[in-house]
């Protein structure tokens, strides 16, 4: 038990983290400020907490067993599903996610535009993982630690989360992709 705790507390740790990140990466967007230094502060943090959460979480599941059988009962188990599916699908697309700013530049430099097209869309692809993830985890984290008892909370915090995570997903979308287009192709018309 002490393994899922742990697990439970690095992703609420991670949830702060990624929130500190997305804001920053807003802020930075919309106004077209870029700071290397908080870019690697607000990354960094994110990263390491998400890596061992993440090893955490795959030695639990493993190495432990829950009593979770995903394919009895699949609807009541549909959160578990989307949490670990979507956890899986997390990795893959980080590399892609850290890597698409200068992806993108080389795809504009050299007319690809297709690739930029799909680059484009692989980022709200990516934030809508990583933040359904978070939709369907933060509140079973309160309840692994002890901190969560009541159904009638659990829905409560699962609504404010939801919203929580529809307005990041919806506001850096807009953002990052605005702010990309503007550059990108008025770059693009350069070259």
């Amino acid at each position: 038990m002490k393994l899922k705790k742990l697990n439970a507390a690095l992703g609420l740790l991670s949830i702060a983290a990624m929130l500190l990140h997305i804001g920053y990466t807003v802020f930075a967007y919309l106004t077209f400020y870029y700071d290397p230094m908080l870019t690697i502060l607000t990354a960094v943090p994110f990263m390491v907490l998400v890596c061992m959460h993440a090893i955490c979480g795959m030695l639990s599941v493993f190495l432990q067993a829950d009593g979770t059988r995903l394919d009895m009962y699949p609807k009541q188990n549909m959160r578990t599903i989307l949490q670990r599916v979507s956890a899986a699908l997390i990795f893959p697309m980080l590399i892609l996610h850290i890597n698409t700013f200068g992806l993108l530049k080389s795809t504009v430099e050299s007319g690809q535009w297709a690739a930029f097209f799909l680059l484009m869309i692989s980022q709200p692809l990516f934030y809508g993982v990583v933040l359904t993830h978070v939709a369907v985890s933060a509140s079973r984290g309160f309840i692994t630690l002890g901190w969560l008892t009541s159904p009638k909370v659990q829905k409560n915090i699962d609504r404010v989360v939801f919203i929580i995570c529809g307005a990041a997903f919806i506001i850096a979308t807009f953002v990052v992709l605005r702010t990309e287009v503007a550059m990108f192709l008025t770059a693009g018309e350069q070259v």
